[in-house]
């Protein structure tokens, strides 16, 4: 069975994703962002779900849940306020536990 891709965050961040074929659930705070979050991780449907950093930053308990779960792999993506640099720090410490060193963003 296929899994989809599915984006959560504010209105204006995700709209433009459901032409590209994405499942989008717009939402304009945390808590309600924290109840999908929930709902679409637990049913299984989805093997990707990108969270706008704003939204990504407000699901920390929601978000734990999943950690050890090989899917949905749930990833924060900028929204329209900008870029914060969530995806960048999350990334670099995922390459430092895999080779002991950060080899890609080492200043």
């Amino acid at each position: 069975m296929a899994k989809n891709i599915a984006v959560i965050g504010d209105s204006e961040s995700v709209k433009g994703f459901s032409a590209i074929g994405l499942d989008i659930y717009p939402c304009d705070d945390s808590e309600r962002a924290a109840h999908i979050l929930r709902n679409i991780a637990d049913s299984d449907d989805y093997a990707v779900i990108y969270l706008t950093e704003e939204m990504y930053n407000g699901t920390l308990k929601e978000r734990s849940r999943y950690e050890e779960r090989l899917t949905p792999a749930i990833i924060p993506i900028p929204g329209v306020k900008g870029n914060s640099g969530v995806g960048v720090r999350r990334l670099s410490s995922f390459v430092e536990k895999a080779v002991g060193s950060d080899i890609i963003f080492n200043d």
